[in-house]
């Protein structure tokens, strides 16, 4: 697979095309966004590669999407593409927040502000949904691994015990049972 995928970019061209994302996203399914630029579009990666970052990246603290830039930068690129990506996820879209802070401030009366912010906000689940019906589908079709993803879905999602725990726990018993049978 490695000959089918496109030349490494430089890091400026990372940064390039996280800032071109991070301006042009609203609300939340960032990762979405980058499986279409990074894996579908551009080639630069597996989608096997893409998913392991991605659970990297939602395993570590903070920002899912901060991460994955990190990640991604950093293999594609090093350290310096680690440090574009993330300048490129953050600073414009940091001076464009401000700014329509702002402006939101003022708007905030109106009743077609809210309606957008609805819109941008189904956009961003539905965005959401398909990247975690992508991951889905690549999950192997053996019965520990669809456990481990429903007993992680019941817990958060319905009992509504605490993320952190919730994914210690079903990530060490996981990686566990996947070394011991490798």
């Amino acid at each position: 697979m490695r000959d089918a995928l496109a030349e490494r970019p430089s890091a400026l061209q990372l940064f390039l095309i996280f800032a071109r994302i991070g301006l042009t996203s609203f609300g939340g399914g960032l990762s979405g966004w980058l499986l279409r630029e990074f894996v579908q579009r551009r080639r630069l990666m597996s989608e096997e590669d893409f998913l392991n970052g991605l659970s990297i990246a939602q395993a570590l603290p903070g920002v899912n999407v901060t991460n994955m830039a990190i990640w991604i930068g950093y293999k594609l690129a090093g350290r310096s593409g680690a440090i574009a990506c993330w300048l490129g996820i953050v600073v414009p879209a940091a001076f464009v927040i401000v700014l329509i802070a702002s402006l939101f401030a003022s708007l905030s009366s109106y009743a077609l502000t809210h309606v957008a912010l609805v819109g941008a906000a189904a956009a961003a689940i539905g965005l959401s949904l398909s990247m975690g019906l992508t991951a889905a589908l690549r999950v192997p079709r053996r019965v520990f691994p669809l456990t481990i993803m429903a007993a992680t879905f019941v817990a958060v999602a319905i009992l509504k015990w605490p993320l952190l725990w919730t994914v210690l726990i079903a990530g060490s018993l996981s990686v566990a049972v996947t070394y011991a049978r490798n």
